[in-house]
């Protein structure tokens, strides 16, 4: 396959409608996906991620900076999110340095097991949502596209 780039500012009509039907297919699939979580009465998708970093980080601990690297919450919205996650005890913060300016947020047992719960629902929620709609060759191809635009 050949990338034809283009010198103009303007995008492509190609451009334009692949970029159209990414955010429309972004936000039909995480409002499925949000119903199906608020049905099981599980917390919003953005509590899933922010457990997932940290449980796949080393020690299960990250720095706030790093968490927001890592997902797609905004600063102002990862601390919110990280203040309901450290009140539910999935997670707690852990100062780093000796004046205690730095911190870790640290996944608790509490978080583990709840990111395991979600996922009883995400994991399904995906291949519904998602694997239903496409072959496995194309999902693999859709991969390969969208690697390419981060």
């Amino acid at each position: 396959m050949s990338v034809k780039r283009t010198d103009s500012s303007e995008p492509t009509a190609a451009a334009t409608g692949a970029w159209i039907g990414l955010m429309r297919a972004q936000r039909r699939a995480l409002s499925a996906i949000e119903r199906d979580f608020k049905a099981a009465g599980l917390p919003p998708l953005g509590w899933y991620d922010v457990l997932w970093e940290l449980v796949k980080a080393e020690g299960g601990r990250l720095r706030p900076f790093e968490i927001e690297a890592r997902t797609l919450l905004a600063q102002y919205n990862l601390s919110r999110l990280i203040d309901r996650l450290e009140k539910e005890g999935l997670v707690q913060r852990e100062a780093f340095d000796e004046d205690a300016r730095g911190c870790w947020v640290v996944v608790t047992g509490k978080g583990r097991a709840m990111r395991e719960r979600m996922w009883q629902t995400y994991g399904p929620s995906i291949a519904r949502h998602v694997g239903a709609k496409l072959g496995e060759e194309e999902a693999g191809a859709l991969a390969s596209l969208l690697s390419r635009l981060g």
